[in-house]
């Protein structure tokens, strides 16, 4: 089996015992058994030999090479993305990551084409790809900001096509509530700004509003409830072996505990 003469086994057998200075083999001339610090030896030698394994399988990943083209929501790419890219190329300084930001829904038709993975909001329990977890928009505003129930509301939003933006627009429709289009922008950076100002209210996901100077407004405030969104992976086929390392990596860290 490994491919070496008797004598050969024989010789590194006797160089291990001399090595560890214990007896390794009970010997005949009928049978030769393990003694119990063989035995010890024995799974020790197994577990040496499944950590080699895997640390030449680890050298051998950490030299793989490549681009990864990744698509994701525009505030998950400013909080969320950088910190899990940061403990990813420590583990594969090759692999260059690409990303870009903007409105999930216009992203989905580039799977495959201009992207390799998608990281996209949907409405809660629909869309394909990979369940990570749920998000919850919220209405936020200036902190000195006082909704004005005489006055139509002004909202800076984002571009049509966005959840957010229809979400919104449905939930003040839905309850009768007199709004105006104040601001748009695809930039999520600029619509918050715009709020942070007190010239307007926004919908960002729940959490983020600190990040932006804006305080969180509910029900008490006057603002309609919003629906809760899915956060999901889209993968490409035909995964090039960094793409498929980056997508596992973001599914583990953004998978919410069950």
């Amino acid at each position: 089996m490994l491919n070496r003469t008797q004598s050969a086994i024989s010789m590194q057998i006797k160089r291990l015992e001399e090595r560890s200075g214990t007896i390794l083999f009970h010997r005949t001339r009928a049978l030769v058994d393990l003694t119990p610090a063989g035995e010890g030896l024995l799974g020790y030698a197994r577990r040496i030999l499944v950590l080699n394994g895997e640390a030449i399988s680890k050298i051998r990943e950490c030299r793989i090479e490549g681009v990864v083209r990744l698509g994701v929501m525009e505030n998950y790419a400013s909080w969320v993305i950088p910190p899990l890219l940061s403990s990813f190329v420590n583990s594969y300084p090759h692999i260059n990551v690409e990303v870009d930001a903007g409105l999930t829904s216009s992203m989905q038709d580039r799977l495959g084409d201009s992207l390799d993975l998608l990281i996209a909001l949907h409405p809660e329990g629909q869309g394909d790809g990979e369940f990570l977890r749920q998000e919850k928009p919220t209405w936020a505003a200036s902190a000195s900001y006082a909704v004005d129930d005489f006055q139509p509301l002004p909202v800076a939003l984002y571009p049509q096509g966005c959840l957010f933006r229809k979400w919104g627009i449905d939930a003040l429709d839905g309850v009768r509530r007199n709004w105006r289009l104040a601001f748009v922008s695809q930039n999520h950076a600029a619509v918050a700004s715009i709020a942070a100002q007190g010239l307007a209210v926004t919908i960002m996901m729940e959490g983020y509003a600190p990040y932006y100077n804006l305080r969180p407004l509910s029900e008490k405030d006057g603002m309609p409830k919003l629906p809760v969104a899915d956060i999901r992976l889209h993968r490409s086929l035909n995964l090039s072996q960094a793409s498929a390392l980056l997508a596992d990596h973001l599914a583990a860290s953004l998978r919410q505990p069950s």
